[in-house]
């Protein structure tokens, strides 16, 4: 396995592969690699004949006051993770190289899959996820990216920019990967206190509260949303930022829930954000 960090390199590296006949598939990350990562670097093996992970902390999609300078970083602890699932090629870019100076070009994606859930909160970041998303794309053309679920509004823009900018590359999304106690696991989970720690599985409990309630029959959404925040403010520290029930494939919000339904939740607990879904299938007109 190789680590390169300049367009020029990656480019003739992926290059050669297509000319040559290889199937490529590309695993985009922030770096700060867990399991569900390495879950996503497997799925590329086993599909594809050549595997790039990319580790870029992507500033473009952060906002004023998030993250971004503290985000965690450990160039050589993910490369030994990657190099552990036999990918080809590690993609570490600087800032500079991925924006060079004059850089003054942006991918924006609708309204409808941009300015709900955590655009709302996070009004730059799905601009800041699509051009750097397109830009990976073009730089290796392949066959197949790899996502994980946790990231479920993400995973639909990905989608809809591949489409509309005909990469001709098939979005592959993946289910989320939990700790033994339902907690998705994250990179920002490292910010969590002991205590913050022991509280963060109310998250996925309350989403599963939400699964047994459209199991056993409810339709309604205010009753579904209004039981899974009574759930999470059982835990004083959790605050709520949103939970929601929308069509899962187009984000709009349902009078009646029917079809696949995704339910959504974004919290802080202490300074950290996180966020968990699920989607059900509910059958139309039960």
């Amino acid at each position: 396995m190789k680590t390169v960090s300049t367009l020029k390199e990656i480019r003739a590296l992926v290059d050669r592969w297509h000319r040559n006949g290889k199937t490529v598939g590309l695993v985009p990350t922030m770096g700060a690699l867990h399991e569900g990562h390495l879950h996503l670097v497997r799925a590329a093996r086993q599909a594809c004949d050549r595997v790039v992970v990319s580790l870029f902390v992507n500033p473009t999609q952060f906002s004023a006051g998030e993250d971004f300078a503290k985000y965690p970083r450990d160039l050589k602890k993910d490369t030994r993770l990657v190099a552990a699932e036999k990918a080809d090629v590690i993609f570490a870019p600087t800032a500079e190289e991925m924006y060079p100076a004059g850089f003054d070009t942006s991918v924006t994606v609708g309204p409808a899959l941009t300015q709900t859930m955590c655009g709302l909160s996070r009004p730059n970041h799905f601009q800041g996820v699509a051009t750097v998303v397109m830009k990976l794309l073009n730089l290796m053309r392949p066959q197949q990216a790899f996502f994980g679920q946790k990231d479920y509004q993400q995973t639909l823009v990905v989608k809809r920019i591949a489409a509309d900018l005909n990469t001709g590359c098939d979005i592959v999304v993946l289910p989320t990967v939990r700790e033994a106690d339902g907690l998705a696991k994250s990179s920002r989970n490292a910010y969590l206190s002991e205590e913050e720690r022991r509280l963060a599985p109310s998250v996925y409990q309350a989403l599963k509260l939400a699964d047994g309630i459209l199991q056993v029959g409810e339709r309604n959404p205010k009753e579904l949303l209004d039981a899974v925040r009574k759930r999470l403010k059982t835990e004083s520290k959790i605050e709520i930022e949103y939970v929601a029930a929308k069509n899962a494939e187009t984000l709009e919000d349902l009078l009646i829930l029917s079809g696949r339904v995704l339910v959504a939740v974004a919290v802080k607990l202490g300074s950290t954000r996180l966020i968990d879904n699920i989607v059900v299938d509910v059958p139309t007109g039960s």
